[in-house]
């Protein structure tokens, strides 16, 4: 192959791109080509998915629902019968502690569910962004399993811990949701930055908490683990002023 030959390919290669660059199909399969694999494999894995995101809201909404019943569900009735009153006084004296604790992760769920329905309001997703989901409901799962554990064995310092890694991971994954929603355009009412570093930062305030009552719990009484009503409280007057300030 001669230097004329070369020339004439060239020739030819460069007016079939000036032919066919203005086709969309054409270039996404040049870009494609060039990507490599790794960039091309991100780019599908990315891309949005044809799953109605009101059948995930649904699927939320019914975990939700399931793990507030769950929690009443964890309060048992004593195994054999109560003959006094005395008896039935003593009996839910053992159980305080108990009911306590599923008030309290009782209001933390609904307060998760409202961040859920006020903040994730979404048009479209993608496999990421599911999975990233998944691990949020799998967290909001748990709790009744962790809130049952630190009402029983609340003397060992670990039952507690374990109880506040379980709330300080569902915020945190529900950061993480946000954050990706709001990078990739999910979100349907489509926040401004004043609105995006407000929830960050709320969300940060709230994980903030969950380790300070950790370390109050464990250096001066497991009463402690009260405190974390503060997190629905703190997010209210928190979403309160910004609306004040919009």
């Amino acid at each position: 192959m001669d230097e004329e030959d070369v020339e004439k390919i060239r020739s030819l290669r460069d007016e079939l791109i000036e032919k066919y660059s203005n086709n969309p199909a054409v270039a996404k399969k040049v870009e494609h080509i060039k990507g490599g694999f790794f960039h091309n494999f991100k780019q599908s894995f990315e891309s949005n998915i044809d799953i109605d995101p009101g059948r995930l809201l649904g699927l939320t909404d019914g975990i939700f629902g399931m793990v507030m019943t769950l929690l009443v569900f964890g309060l048992a009735l004593p195994g054999v019968q109560l003959l006094t009153e005395g008896d039935f006084i003593a009996f839910l004296q053992s159980i305080s502690r108990s009911f306590g604790l599923t008030i309290v992760s009782f209001i933390l769920v609904s307060s998760f569910w409202v961040y859920h329905h006020e903040f994730i309001r979404i048009n479209s997703l993608n496999v990421p962004y599911l999975w990233i989901n998944m691990l949020f409901l799998a967290c909001i799962s748990f709790i009744p399993f962790t809130t049952s554990m630190v009402g029983i064995y609340s003397k060992f310092f670990l039952a507690d811990v374990l109880f506040g890694i379980n709330i300080f991971m569902t915020i945190l994954f529900f950061l993480i949701m946000y954050i990706y929603a709001y990078n990739r355009g999910f979100l349907e009412n489509n926040p401004s930055k004043s609105e995006k570093r407000y929830v960050i930062n709320t969300l940060i305030i709230l994980m903030g908490i969950t380790v300070a009552v950790n370390l109050l719990d464990y250096n001066f009484s497991e009463d402690f683990v009260y405190l974390f009503l503060l997190i629905p409280i703190i997010s209210t007057l928190r979403d309160i002023d910004f609306k004040m300030k919009s």
